[in-house]
């Protein structure tokens, strides 16, 4: 069995997906092929090559911009003084509850490929939402740091990204 990273097709068998989160089975089932299609934002899943319908996972990825002043102060002083900078967003990230610890392995695919596009359209981060507290320990895990005045909401500079995923 091997893991696979790609685009979200009209073979997979969204239907069959069941995350611990209903709003996330359903953004899956209802909204993501519809959303890449407008190139609203890019869906990507993790499938076992030996059964490549079954979505074991899946996250989405769009463009972003983040406000420079809700940025660290010490990463503010290495920027140009722009009121914004264009960043990654992470806008989904679930895994099917029969497949426990895959998460990981998700969210490096998707810092790996952020990084990698960022050389073709720039990106200064990757920046998250976490739904909920499990969330937002997991993406702090990996250094995720909060962004601004937002709760939930984290960033983790691409820098970062580039020591993490290509070490």
């Amino acid at each position: 069995m091997a893991w696979l990273f790609e685009p979200l097709g009209r073979h997979h068998d969204r239907a069959d997906f069941q995350s611990a989160s209903p709003a996330l089975n359903a953004c899956l089932q209802q909204l993501a092929r519809k959303d890449a299609e407008r190139h609203i934002a890019a869906a990507f899943v993790m499938v076992d090559d030996a059964t490549p319908s079954r979505i074991v996972g899946y996250y989405t990825l769009s463009a972003f911009t983040v406000e420079v002043r809700e940025l660290p102060e010490a990463q503010q002083k290495k920027l140009p003084r722009y009121p914004r900078l264009p960043a990654t967003l992470l806008g989904r990230l679930a895994r099917d509850a029969r497949h426990p610890g895959t998460g990981t392995l998700l969210l490096m695919d998707a810092l790996a490929r952020a990084c990698r596009q960022s050389g073709q359209v720039a990106s200064l981060a990757v920046v998250a939402d976490a739904k909920d507290n499990a969330a937002l320990s997991f993406y702090r895990k990996f250094g995720f740091a909060n962004l601004g005045d937002h709760e939930n909401r984290v960033f983790l500079p691409m820098g970062t990204i580039a020591q993490l995923t290509h070490p």
